[in-house]
């Protein structure tokens, strides 16, 4: 049966799964992580309360007493759920007066935020794959968290309007020890604290003075950039279409200067002149990019959004880490996958009485002291709508049996706390999300 993959952000949805007997036997054309991903679709189906196994009722009767005692309430979207789900959970956080908040402010928030203030030329993957002849990976080697970028979408595929890899120029720009793909046409090695100075002097070469056509960007570049530069430039400069390819999420190993965001936005903006650009940027998996855009669907925000005042508050540098490392917050419920967070979150999560809702909950380190309540994963077990990185929702089906679905225990969690307030129908309804095929 066909599936889509959320092990990375690429969300391929060209797997075909063999199911036996409600258990997954092969994931054909997954990668690697993909097939860990789906696993043989197995997942825990448990209710507890501190530590000890209930029904699921009591579990939710737990939950609702601790929710309705919360003066504090932090409610985190975590991974693997269903956008429809998350619309839930926000519609929940906004009945009782809480603070939202995604995976997005411990890793893509300076590329959101850089977005924000100036913009961004962007694309999808499918134009990128149909259109783009010069494609840059700056910094990230998708073949490392996204395996079938390459394949799937640049420099491999043949586009509509472009050939496969030998009609594209590819290149690797490595900053420190974070490399592009081996396999580039050009390589440029940056240092680290000398990146946003290059990628500016890089803006400057084809913008400083005017460069409003291909001769007079490669003027500039000749008189602007340093030798070892000038090829890259020039090669980017009489491009038809460039795509820059950048990792958003944040890499502990390779952390990246706080400025980069704001600085590939401008190289791409001013490649927009003497050619076509667009800044893409990757996204981990398990539908991160849906909980943005659930959040800025209904609150006009992405991230961190704070509802105590009985009105949507932005406040993206005061997420859910910064807050529980404070002890902002004195009820803490996750929805999705909490390991996710909790490899973020400092030691004080432990101090905070804990509701988790999702995937393998009762796995988790808070299961022992709190409420954990096993729910599909979405695509797996559950039907449902996710976003791919670049935003194009995508629509997924159940493959085999499983725990229940997070959306109707959260439906069920607001229903029983917010009564009246809590109006599902009018917030959530049935997904806006356009169902439309990605390929």
């Amino acid at each position: 049966m066909p599936a889509t993959c959320l092990g990375c952000g690429c969300a391929c949805d060209d797997i075909q799964l063999h199911v036996d007997g409600n258990r997954i036997v092969e994931a054909r054309n997954s990668c690697a992580l993909g097939a860990q991903w789906f696993g043989d679709g197995s997942a825990p189906s448990r209710a507890l309360v501190d530590g000890k196994d209930v029904p699921i009722t009591h579990a939710l009767d737990a939950a609702t007493a601790r929710l309705r005692g919360a003066s504090r309430l932090l409610v985190f979207l975590a991974p693997d759920v269903s956008c429809e789900a998350q619309r839930a959970a926000i519609a929940l956080a906004d009945a009782l007066h809480g603070v939202i908040d995604t995976l997005t402010t411990v890793t893509a928030a300076p590329s959101v935020l850089a977005a924000q203030e100036a913009g961004r030329a962007s694309a999808t993957l499918g134009e990128i794959k149909n259109r783009a002849d010069v494609v840059v990976f700056w910094g990230v080697d998708p073949a490392d968290r996204y395996p079938r970028f390459a394949t799937r979408y640049a420099p491999g595929p043949t586009g509509i309007h472009i050939g496969g890899r030998s009609a594209r120029t590819i290149v690797a720009v490595d900053v420190g020890s974070a490399r592009g793909p081996e396999d580039a046409d050009l390589r440029l090695a940056l240092m680290p604290d000398r990146e946003v100075a290059t990628l500016t002097e890089f803006t400057a070469a084809i913008v400083g003075r005017g460069a409003d056509s291909v001769g007079s960007a490669r003027a500039s570049v000749t008189t602007l950039a340093p030798r070892s530069d000038a090829a890259v430039l020039d090669t980017l400069v009489c491009a038809k279409y460039v795509a820059i390819v950048v990792d958003a999420e944040v890499d502990q190993a390779n952390p990246s200067d706080r400025g980069r965001a704001a600085a590939l936005i401008a190289l791409a903006q001013a490649l927009n002149g003497p050619t076509r650009c667009a800044l893409i940027s990757l996204r981990g998996g398990g539908n991160r990019s849906g909980a943005d855009w659930c959040l800025t669907s209904q609150t006009g925000y992405p991230m961190a959004v704070d509802f105590s005042r009985g009105f949507p508050r932005y406040q993206p540098h005061d997420g859910a880490v910064a807050r529980i490392a404070r002890g902002a917050a004195d009820v803490l419920l996750i929805i999705g996958s909490a390991g996710h967070l909790l490899s973020a979150i400092p030691d004080g999560v432990q101090r905070i009485p804990t509701i988790v809702i999702g995937p393998r909950a009762s796995e988790s380190i808070q299961a022992a002291g709190g409420i954990a309540i096993d729910t599909a994963v979405v695509g797996i077990h559950e039907s449902g709508t996710a976003l791919r990185m670049d935003d194009v929702p995508l629509p997924l089906d159940a493959a085999v049996a499983g725990p229940p679905r997070a959306v109707d225990l959260v439906l069920d969690l607001g229903s029983r706390l917010a009564g009246s307030r809590f109006a599902p129908a009018a917030v959530i309804g049935n997904s806006s999300l356009p169902r439309e095929n990605s390929r």
